[in-house]
């Protein structure tokens, strides 16, 4: 992976800003390749792809949800520009 970076390195940090962000709030995938690679495009760019693997992960384990034009995503089909969320007390994001 990029610069050494490791899918927990990513898992913590996608997790942790879903945390400071709180319940039925969102963040996109860039800001967890931002908060790992940095402002520069070079940085975060390359992180954008592993960030979307450990997001499908972590959804099909249960611990977040990825929302696409405020819905829940099928993990393993989706396209296009997505959210982050922690699920909510029905399940969903």
């Amino acid at each position: 992976m990029i610069k050494d970076v490791k899918p927990e390195d990513l898992e913590t940090v996608l997790l942790s800003l879903l945390k400071e962000r709180g319940p039925g709030k969102t963040i996109g995938p860039a800001d967890v390749a931002q908060a790992v690679g940095g402002n520069r495009p070079e940085g975060w760019g390359p992180l954008m792809q592993p960030v979307r693997k450990v997001a499908v992960r972590l959804m099909k384990e249960g611990r977040i949800v990825i929302v696409r034009k405020g819905r829940p995503v099928d993990p393993d089909d989706f396209r296009g520009t997505y959210r982050l969320a922690l699920p909510t007390a029905g399940g969903e994001g």
